[in-house]
């Protein structure tokens, strides 16, 4: 994501000092996030991004998370800007007040869990390289036996059953 962000952000270091002075509501999620704890995805806090920096962001799956505190009932608007830039540029926000993340952390999480479980990337199916009836192998005491062939699953449709 290099070479996005406004430099004006990236020279006096912003991110790094508020890293270092994060809300009690951001270090009780960051427990939650850091080192890979939530289905093994990274999280970067305070991240820059364009003229913006992000509490909390994967890459990954271009998911951002937004804990805000009072200061930002007053500023709705620019919230909804940054929203907005945020979205174009191809993330999911999620937003959530101090106290729910302080008094509701579970319910948070949760919110986030399936958010991640819902963006992350599907792993492309390896199929048998000779045809679907090729059968597959063991070995029994030392000698080879044929098993019948494995049917391929099919893949379930969304919205349809």
């Amino acid at each position: 994501m290099k070479g996005r962000t406004n430099q004006s952000i990236l020279r006096p270091k912003l991110q790094r000092r508020l890293r270092n002075n994060m809300t009690d509501a951001e270090q009780r999620l960051w427990r939650f996030l850091r080192q890979k704890q939530m289905a093994n995805f990274k999280f970067r806090r305070q991240h820059p991004f364009g003229d913006y920096i992000i509490d909390f962001v994967c890459l990954e799956v271009m998911l951002a998370v937004e804990v805000d505190g009072g200061q930002h009932s007053a500023q709705q608007a620019e919230d909804m800007a940054r929203t907005e830039y945020l979205k174009r540029a191809g993330f999911r926000v999620l937003r959530f007040w101090n106290n729910e993340v302080m008094s509701e952390t579970d319910s948070v999480t949760a919110v986030i869990w399936r958010a991640l479980l819902e963006l992350r990337p599907t792993p492309i199916p390896t199929f048998p390289l000779k045809g679907k009836e090729r059968a597959a192998r063991r070995v029994d005491k030392g000698r080879r036996v044929e098993i019948e062939p494995t049917p391929i699953p099919a893949f379930p449709r969304r919205g349809k059953e």
